[in-house]
């Protein structure tokens, strides 16, 4: 992987560019800035569901299942009175068609996310599966 150019565009923006990519960040008008894009903790939650999301669409895609409707639901709680995550849930809800055999495989699968890896083991992550309603 190359590196990461971050630059300063103006007020709370920071943007960070690489290859032929740039992630706008910027801060909310209570923390001083414009939001016209997401802060940079959001986009850190934001990377763990979409990693998780493409082990679950690539095991999908393998078994030629359907995505149709399907959703990665990422929620984080912190420790109390701290800014520290302490658990993150992680729900994949699936269409009713969804052969529940495969429940356990596609969280394991998921559980193969190298962006969810990284955190502090003394994070929890719940990593499941909930059928949508009809």
């Amino acid at each position: 992987m190359s590196g990461f150019k971050v630059t300063f565009p103006g007020n709370k923006k920071i943007d960070a560019a690489f290859n032929n990519f740039k992630i706008k960040t910027d801060q909310t008008r209570e923390n001083g800035g414009d939001e016209t894009a997401p802060e940079p903790f959001d986009v850190f939650i934001a990377s763990i569901g979409t990693c998780a999301g493409i082990y679950a669409k690539s095991f999908c895609d393998v078994r030629k299942l359907s995505t149709s409707n399907m959703y990665i639901f990422v929620e984080v709680f912190f420790k109390e009175g701290q800014k520290l995550m302490e658990l993150v849930n992680i729900t994949l809800h699936v269409n009713q068609q969804f052969p529940e055999k495969y429940i356990k495989p596609i969280i394991k699968s998921m559980s193969g996310c190298s962006v969810k890896n990284q955190l502090h083991p003394e994070i929890k992550i719940n990593t499941g599966v909930v059928y949508l309603d009809q």
